[in-house]
């Protein structure tokens, strides 16, 4: 095992045992030429044709390490937010999307203009796969799905030290706009809830959110959920009671919040 991949190994071993993951965390690289995609080890490459939501799925669900050009994807909207498409005036329009998704064409353009693409024509080729693999070398990001519970968790360790506010939003259907897309194209963690397609295609639990960062902050992320697990906070969150005196419980945390019982 190489020093790349046992850090890798570790680092996946530590988000697991943190968060309960179901699932695998994957890493994801964009590819300046297709032969540079096609030298990653053990790379599939698709027979049929798919939606980036199945191709993420592959790596999460299946532990495969997958590469895809443009001609793998099932259109346009696939192909543009990671880069691999044309983002022209035509797909801009969103006519595609109207009375679909959206009532008018002014509304499916607004929702075009609203989500994070690659910048086009960078790229030829695209690969997913578990980032344990320490496959890529470095990744561009890694993707990981979790609960509600187990984001909050790791958004509170990320802010642990070097407080940011974090906001994101929704662009609505097209949600890997906000999450791979996002953080492909800004560097920057980015939660998403995930949309109809990625549910449909992707296997998408219901009770699942999508975390896109790059691994350095998911390194800091754990640093930080450490650091909260030593003051007593761990995913999963024990549930306290809804009629209990609740000073009890905070006095753990905050000694000026306990106080004599009623």
């Amino acid at each position: 095992m190489s020093e790349s991949q046992n850090s890798y190994t570790g680092l996946v071993a530590e988000l697991e045992e943190l968060l309960k993951l179901r699932s695998i965390c994957v890493a994801m690289k964009l590819f300046r030429t297709v032969e540079e995609m096609e030298a990653v080890p053990r790379i599939r490459r698709p027979k049929s044709i798919h939606t980036t939501d199945q191709i993420v799925a592959q790596a999460a669900r299946l532990g495969w390490t997958v590469g895809i050009t443009g001609d793998d994807l099932v259109g346009e909207q696939c192909r543009a937010v990671v880069g691999l498409g044309k983002a022209d005036a035509e797909w801009k329009s969103g006519k595609h999307m109207t009375g679909v998704w959206f009532a008018s064409e002014a509304d499916a353009a607004q929702h075009q203009a609203a989500m994070h693409i690659v910048p086009s024509k960078q790229y030829q080729a695209l690969a997913v796969s578990p980032l344990a693999s320490g496959r890529f070398d470095p990744p561009d990001i890694a993707l990981f799905y979790a609960t509600p519970g187990a984001m909050i968790y790791f958004i509170n360790g990320l802010q642990w030290s070097g407080y940011k506010r974090f906001d994101w939003s929704v662009v609505g259907e097209s949600a890997c706009a906000d999450s791979w897309g996002r953080a492909l194209k800004l560097g920057e963690p980015s939660l998403s809830i995930p949309c109809f397609a990625e549910r449909r295609y992707g296997g998408v639990l219901d009770d699942e959110m999508l975390m896109a960062l790059p691994v350095e902050q998911l390194r800091k992320a754990i640093t930080g959920m450490r650091a909260l697990s030593r003051n007593g906070f761990r995913y999963p969150f024990s549930q306290y009671g809804i009629q209990q005196d609740v000073r009890a419980g905070m006095a753990v945390s905050y000694p000026d919040r306990a106080g004599p019982a009623k």
